[in-house]
């Protein structure tokens, strides 16, 4: 079994996950790299992507395990072959066998960003650090069994807010990504509704990096 990584940027950003797999096995296929397929009635090909992006996140540390049908070949020649089938905005970084085991991944580090067309308001990043510094912050969120409300305080390990030019406020933060996981886009979220006046006329996201419960990097 190996693992790549790999970014997803631009206007890639809009592909969703299901799309997603498929731009990739189509990549496999005309890269001239065999998959493996999982066994039953309806074999798919033996890939996986760790931690579904939502559509218009970015990120530059997203991972896909996949297993090569009978085939030998560098991690080398395999990132150079994807890279040469893979739209704009996707692209390989690395490949190399599986190390870490998924559910050893923990957090994430991501920059969501805030761009106000008259400029970032006065106390903007005063008021958004008393918010994240509450013990409880309250943000709805989709489940299976409807819309909740969920407390992101205790899923942010460490935050800096900042300002960046002046329209431009981000947040950079270290957050949980599985058992408990937060979507770095309830952060906007909280400004919202916490600090309406502090609402952005545009805000994205990206992700930096993955991490293990030991805040080592995850690969």
């Amino acid at each position: 079994m190996l693992r790549l990584l790999f970014e997803k940027k631009g206007n890639a950003v809009w592909i969703s996950h299901l799309d997603l797999m498929r731009l990739f096995q189509r990549a496999f296929k005309r890269a001239g790299l065999p998959l493996t397929h999982t066994q039953g009635f309806n074999p798919r090909p033996s890939v996986s992507i760790a931690l579904p992006l939502s559509v218009g996140v970015a990120s530059q540390c997203e991972l896909l395990d996949f297993e090569l049908d009978g085939m030998e070949i560098s991690c080398q020649e395999i990132c150079n072959r994807l890279n040469q089938t893979l739209v704009d905005g996707i692209a390989v970084l690395q490949v190399a066998p599986v190390g870490k085991k998924i559910k050893e991944l923990a957090y994430l580090r991501c920059k969501v960003t805030l761009e106000y067309d008259s400029g970032v308001p006065e106390q903007a990043v005063e008021q958004i650090n008393q918010l994240l510094g509450r013990e409880e912050v309250l943000v709805s969120k989709k489940s299976k069994n409807g819309i909740q409300e969920q407390n992101i305080i205790p899923m942010i390990k460490s935050y800096e807010v900042a300002v960046e030019g002046s329209n431009v406020l981000t947040i950079t933060a270290v957050i949980c990504c599985q058992n408990p996981s937060l979507n770095p886009m309830q952060l906007p979220a909280a400004v919202e509704r916490y600090l309406p006046e502090l609402t952005p006329d545009f805000s994205a996201c990206c992700r930096l990096e993955i991490y293990d419960h030991n805040f080592e990097v995850f690969r």
